[in-house]
C-alpha cells in the first residue's frame, strides 16, 4: 500500500492536467492558495461518507466562503454536506496540489484535512450531496470513491486518522 510521506509531491493526471500532489503535517500549511477543508468525521466506530450521484462515495468537505478560516470551513462543510454538526476536531495535515501542464498550469491549491467527532442530524439535503451513510472505519477505503493517483494521500490521512484515535 503506498502511503504519502511528509513533503513528497508525486505525479497525478487527473481531466487532462498533470499535477504533483504532496501531503504535508500540521501545523502550518504549504505554500498555495486556500481551498478548503474536508473531514473524516467519526460516529463511534463509523465514519460518514457522503454522495452526489448515488455511486461516488467520499469525505464531506469543501471550500471557503469569505471570512471563514480552514476550521470554520469544515464545520460548515460537514452541515451542509453531511447534515452533521462537529463537536471536536483536530488538524491532521494539509494535501497540496500543483498543477504543471494543462489549462490550470501554475495553479496551487492546498486543503486541510481534519479528524472530526460528529452527531449526525436528521437527513435534510439542501446542497449537492444526496445520500449520505455510515461505513465501518475498517471498510471505509474499500467504500471510497477515489481519484486515480490520491490513494497515498487518502492512506495517510486514515492513518494519521487511526493514530489520533488510539
Amino acid at each position: 500500500m503506498d502511503i504519502a510521506e511528509d513533503g513528497v509531491e508525486w505525479s497525478v493526471i487527473s481531466d487532462g492536467h498533470e499535477w504533483r500532489a504532496g501531503w504535508y503535517p500540521p501545523p502550518d500549511p504549504p505554500p498555495g492558495t486556500w481551498h478548503g477543508s474536508a473531514g473524516v468525521c467519526v460516529v463511534e466506530d463509523h465514519i460518514v461518507l457522503v454522495t452526489g450521484d448515488g455511486s461516488r462515495w467520499g469525505l464531506p468537505g469543501g471550500r471557503p466562503e469569505p471570512g471563514e478560516n480552514w476550521y470554520a470551513t469544515l464545520r460548515r462543510e460537514v452541515e451542509e454536506e453531511a447534515c452533521a454538526t462537529v463537536v471536536d476536531a483536530r488538524l491532521l495535515g494539509f494535501s497540496r496540489g500543483a498543477c504543471l501542464q494543462g489549462p490550470e498550469a501554475g495553479v496551487v491549491l492546498v486543503r486541510s484535512h481534519w479528524l472530526a467527532q460528529v452527531t449526525l442530524d436528521p437527513w435534510e439535503p439542501r446542497f449537492e450531496m444526496t445520500a449520505r451513510q455510515l461505513v465501518p472505519a475498517s471498510a471505509v477505503l474499500a467504500r471510497m470513491w477515489i481519484a486515480d493517483g490520491f490513494a497515498p494521500l487518502y492512506h495517510r490521512m486514515f492513518a494519521e486518522a487511526a493514530s489520533a484515535t488510539g
